[in-house]
């Protein structure tokens, strides 16, 4: 208590660990500033000077790292390394992120049912019974003599555009905004709760500042929406977009975000006065505490040991021999003009779905392409996201179509160096969905205004007929639409294939002992 009638509670979030515990980076195993051993430390120093504290977190936990693909593809039957930390620092609760999907549902029961906290998705329920599916909505954390807080998990419901259907059988995502609407009123009326805490895997679909649209209104991302139109929530914790966001209240419920892959922990802190038997929020705020300079815990590292060395000896695994050159030391240049890891990828998909044309992505700027000996470090540090395939039938148009919404990555070009589309930075970077083609060749013109900008675009050397349909082979993520692509959507399935990509890749380069760069550059960007 502090005098006779205010009180203070603190609130923790991670957010999008993606199976960062330890300050590594696995492409190489330098040393980072960022992962869950170093937040431990953060959140334990907290929980010192904050005797009324709730440590939650957000959601994309369980997928992301090479510890965290061994343990779910190697290793399932020991307990999930990412919940045994969790566990071990007393989180309260955890919502649901659309990557917790990613490795079936048996997996994420098995860590659910690992885990000594509640996970709560009130929007995820189940498509018979409409309940709850994994049973808790909401928590309610009761303090003595003090106010009685409900938290609420929510998690964007547009993850059917991206799972794999097998992935989410059995379950609907209901719409995030009204699913809010009826169990905050059910916390204010019926749990009589003094704060409502909404939790939500989820980002903003609007800058929190200005309110100004920031991406299409899919319903991905409704942040915004629910702080203007939900009465009676007092914080909203987000996510999902690895934005830093503190310090800002909408409609005056105080937000935050604290990025990803353990960079940040978030904290609120609430004060709060008692009016007869109720107490009210009389100030509350929103800050962001960096992992940069923070000692490990040790204790977490020690945790971490057994599977770790697993993983680090699978990592060191060799996997096959390159000729030629792969290495990746211009990530711009290599989505400006056709590069040999990217056409080799396009080809191991080719080959495997028997399609002949194909797209894939450099997913991100720290790529580093492969060696003259390949590993499967190599492997997982550039295919980075555990899709499957699926060959897709599409019309010539949609292939063009297709093309526009990549060429859109590109700022248009008015002259200097190529600039990235802010729209495909902020919020968060997103080079994944920027897709390059092998099977047709085509030029994109950047200095065309957006939605003009394939100048060329032929298939075995005849213009691409827009009315044909082809079979094309993409990642899953990708064929169900996912970044704004949506002209795939609906499409027939001609072929699923559902084996990781990275298990996909490595298994090609085995079976062929040697592979050759190669490079028939049937595509690239160009500007007047």
């Amino acid at each position: 208590m502090i005098g006779n009638a205010g009180f203070k509670i603190t609130i923790l979030e991670t957010s999008d660990i993606h199976g960062y515990m330890l300050p590594i980076q696995y492409a190489n195993n330098e040393p980072t500033e960022q992962g869950f051993a170093k937040l431990a430390a953060l959140i334990s120093e907290e929980r010192a000077q904050n005797p009324h504290l709730i440590l939650i977190d957000n959601g994309d936990l369980i997928q992301g790292t090479p510890l965290a693909y061994h343990h779910a593809r190697l290793n399932a039957s020991v307990e999930n390394p990412m919940i045994r930390c969790l566990n071990e620092l007393h989180y309260d609760a955890a919502v649901f992120g659309n990557h917790e999907f990613n490795y079936g549902l048996p997996l994420l029961k098995k860590a659910v049912n690992e885990s000594s906290f509640p996970w709560i998705g009130a929007n995820i329920v189940d498509e018979v019974s409409g309940e709850p599916y994994f049973g808790k909505p909401y928590l309610i954390q009761e303090f003595d003599n003090g106010p009685r807080v409900a938290i609420l998990g929510l998690t964007t419901n547009y993850i059917p555009n991206w799972e794999k259907p097998e992935h989410i059988a059995g379950l609907r995502f209901e719409n995030v905004l009204e699913t809010a609407r009826k169990w905050v009123a059910h916390l204010k009326n019926k749990e009589k709760a003094d704060v409502v805490v909404v939790s939500y895997h989820g980002g903003f679909e609007r800058n929190p500042e200005t309110g100004e649209p920031t991406e299409p209104l899919t319903g991905e991302n409704i942040g915004y929406a629910l702080c203007q139109e939900i009465e009676g929530i007092d914080v909203l914790l987000t996510g999902h977009q690895h934005r830093t966001i503190s310090g800002l209240s909408i409609n005056g419920v105080v937000v935050l975000q604290p990025g990803s892959q353990g960079a940040y922990i978030g904290k609120v802190q609430l004060q709060l006065e008692q009016e007869k038997d109720q107490w009210k929020v009389v100030t509350a705020s929103s800050e962001l505490l960096s992992a940069n300079g923070v000692k490990p815990v040790k204790k977490i590292v020690d945790m971490l040991q057994a599977d770790e060395k697993l993983t680090q000896q699978w990592l060191d695994q060799p996997i096959g021999k390159l000729l030629g050159n792969m290495l990746i030391t211009d990530p711009m240049g290599v989505r400006l003009k056709e590069h040999p890891l990217i056409e080799f990828i396009n080809r191991v998909q080719m080959d495997i779905s028997g399609a002949s044309i194909s797209n894939t992505a450099l997913f991100d700027n720290i790529s580093p392409g492969f060696p003259p000996d390949i590993t499967m470090r190599d492997i997982v540090s550039n295919y980075i996201y555990p899709n499957t395939l699926q060959v897709i039938r599409i019309s010539g148009q949609d292939i063009k179509d297709a093309l526009e919404r990549s060429a859109s990555y590109f700022a248009t070009y008015t002259g200097g160096s190529v600039q990235v589309n802010p729209a495909f930075s902020d919020p968060k970077p997103q080079h994944y969905n920027y897709d390059m083609w092998e099977g047709v060749e085509y030029k994109l013109n950047i200095s065309r205004p957006e939605g003009e900008r394939v100048v060329h675009l032929a298939f075995e050397g005849q213009p691409i007929d827009r009315n044909r349909e082809y079979d094309v082979v993409m990642n899953n993520y990708r064929a169900g639409g996912g970044g704004n692509y949506a002209m795939f959507q609906g499409k027939p399935v001609i072929r699923d294939i559902p084996t990781d990509m990275a298990e996909l890749l490595a298994t090609y380069i085995m079976e062929k002992g040697t592979i050759e760069a190669s490079l028939n550059s049937n595509w690239e960007v160009i500007w007047d």
